[in-house]
């Protein structure tokens, strides 16, 4: 039986990234190999996502609020892996996008740690987030914690984990361009104006030490948070995971999924647009050399996404302290080899913010 090639392209690229992230490996194989058409990926991933919907719905209704609490972010993020790069269809994406967002509302009381969600002002809007804080800290620093173009804050519990069991507080915020905020805010290159916003939301809250701010980004957001702490003062330490230099320079060879993703957040209407657009996203005409606060890079040999060479260049233009780990058997984000960086990143990132070795 053979797929759509947009299909294969969606499990050759992203398979590790899936299950290093929440989901069942069954469930992945299960799912991709009844996928024949394109068209069909949002509802096969709906319909499993339903399953353990159900059960979180049960739980909860039997008064198992642990067991829902994570029945329901594992719906969460099958749902947004439902959505994550299905533009074609606004609609539906957009349907499978909000079931995301509400099982994971249900969820977030009864996590361990709690989670709260906020709404942090943004251009006459807001943008959504998720603020966390480590059980029994008393005002932690924080780390605010930004996707890349097809992530959204739904996906990134695997990589907040590390940083919260180190002491660390956790905001993660859907950014212009990126899950609640995509319908309202397009694309930004300067994504420094959105971090802004962030950080002056973080000084308002008295139970986060204000004074001891870190950012992290994935992806496109490996992009993002170092480009805004060359223009952001107020935060001590970044890490950026496998994000362009350039995201123009490498246009051609990007899958047609993710043009397509990046159009239609950008809120543009042709590829050549979105192509002449992607060209704002950039650490060049001095932008990176501006960047002076410590600086983790992560980025993989085999990355067909962002060429790793983008991460070592971005490492060799900054100005402050920078730590540059090339996993050489890495994909994309190096997610086939998560053990190789999101530990020892949530170590230098504790050390960056004054919090003891654990």
């Amino acid at each position: 039986m053979s797929q759509d090639p947009r299909v294969e392209s969606a499990i050759s690229h992203w398979a590790p990234r899936f299950v290093s992230n929440g989901v069942m490996l069954t469930d992945f194989q299960e799912v991709t190999h009844s996928v024949t058409r394109w068209e069909d990926w949002c509802s096969a991933w709906c319909a499993r996502a339903g399953v353990h919907e159900a059960l979180g719905r049960e739980a909860l209704g039997q008064g198992y609020a642990l067991s829902a609490s994570e029945h329901l972010s594992r719906a969460a993020v099958y749902y947004h892996f439902a959505k994550f790069v299905f533009v074609h269809d606004i609609d539906q994406m957009r349907a499978a996008h909000m079931k995301a967002v509400e099982c994971k509302q249900l969820a977030l009381p009864h996590m361990r740690p709690p989670v709260q969600r906020v709404e942090i002002p943004y251009e006459g809007g807001v943008l959504a987030g998720f603020l966390r804080l480590p059980e029994g800290a008393v005002k932690p620093p924080v780390l605010i914690m930004v996707p890349g173009l097809d992530s959204a804050k739904e996906e990134l519990e695997a990589y907040e984990t590390p940083f919260l069991q180190r002491g660390m507080a956790t905001l993660m915020v859907d950014g212009p361009g990126q899950g609640e905020a995509e319908y309202q805010f397009p694309i930004r290159g300067d994504y420094e104006v959105a971090v802004k916003a962030m950080v002056d939301w973080v000084l308002t809250r008295p139970e986060v030490d204000s004074t001891r701010i870190g950012l992290w980004g994935v992806s496109l957001g490996g992009y993002y948070a170092p480009r805004a702490v060359a223009f952001e003062k107020r935060i001590k330490a970044c890490i950026g995971l496998a994000g362009p230099y350039d995201f123009s320079a490498n246009w051609d060879k990007l899958p047609e999924l993710t043009r397509d993703a990046f159009r239609v957040r950008a809120h543009l209407k042709t590829d050549a647009e979105a192509k002449r657009y992607s060209a704002t996203l950039s650490m060049g005409h001095g932008v990176a050399q501006q960047i002076e606060c410590p600086l983790f890079l992560v980025t993989g040999k085999l990355d067909r996404l962002v060429p790793w060479q983008d991460t070592q260049r971005m490492a060799s233009e900054v100005r402050g302290p920078v730590e540059l780990l090339i996993v050489e058997d890495g994909n994309h984000i190096a997610n086939n080899r998560p053990y190789r960086y999101r530990l020892r990143s949530a170590d230098w990132m504790a050390e960056q913010l004054g919090l003891p070795r654990l």
